[in-house]
């Protein structure tokens, strides 16, 4: 079953958003998309000072099963990626909501509104 963290943002993509201070969002990939891609065995992500629109492709996911496209839940310029991602990408598999990919200093937060919450995002994976 997989897990949901109420304070985040969900993208129909199976993104996660976590608004931080100085409208930084931090990104990552939710549970329900790491059990269901399975073990990662490779990570693509943006480089800082990359500039993405709110649904842009930004990052790859693989895994053995699958290749998954992560688009950006806003607009704005990439600030940060995880490198230990990159270097070992089981660690998404290992905790989906406590492995951050990327941050992007958004233009403005408030697109973050257009996403679902926790509740939304589980209506949404369960019918």
């Amino acid at each position: 079953m997989s897990d949901f963290t109420e304070n985040l943002k969900y993208a129909k993509s199976h993104e996660w958003s976590a608004l931080e201070d100085g409208n930084v969002v931090r990104v990552g990939i939710t549970d329900f998309a790491q059990e269901e891609l399975g073990d990662l065995v490779f990570v693509e992500l943006p480089e800082a000072g990359k500039k993405v629109s709110a649904g842009e492709v930004c990052a790859v996911v693989e895994s053995v099963k699958a290749a998954s496209d992560l688009y950006s839940p806003v607009t704005g310029e990439v600030i940060d990626s995880n490198q230990a991602v990159v270097d070992e990408p089981e660690l998404v598999n290992d905790d989906a909501f406590g492995t951050w990919l990327f941050c992007i200093k958004a233009d403005d937060p408030s697109q973050l509104e257009a996403l679902m919450s926790a509740s939304e995002y589980e209506q949404m994976i369960n019918d």
